[in-house]
């Protein structure tokens, strides 16, 4: 993907993962959020299920909303860590 359909992709996944979560990141923070979701989400749905993010389809961006999801459950767990809001 080129970094332009990286930044949509995390801007969409960002709000949709933000919306569901809750918390105000911003713009940015929404774009960040998106695009490590969609990191996360890649390798974990890569090596559970052999999925991969293959391109801007609505695959790609369940699979990084999900992985944005993942990421912040993960970071409200740690005991002192920020949480993203």
């Amino acid at each position: 993907m080129s970094i332009i359909a990286w930044v949509v992709v995390g801007l969409i996944a960002g709000w949709l993962a933000g919306t569901i979560m809750g918390g105000r990141r911003g713009l940015l923070g929404n774009v960040v959020l998106g695009v490590i979701g969609a990191l996360v989400g890649g390798f974990v749905g890569s090596a559970l299920f052999g999925w991969d993010v293959t391109g801007f389809n609505v695959s790609t961006i369940l699979l990084a909303t999900v992985g944005a999801i993942v990421f912040v459950a993960i970071l409200r767990a740690i005991p002192g860590a920020q949480p993203l809001e």
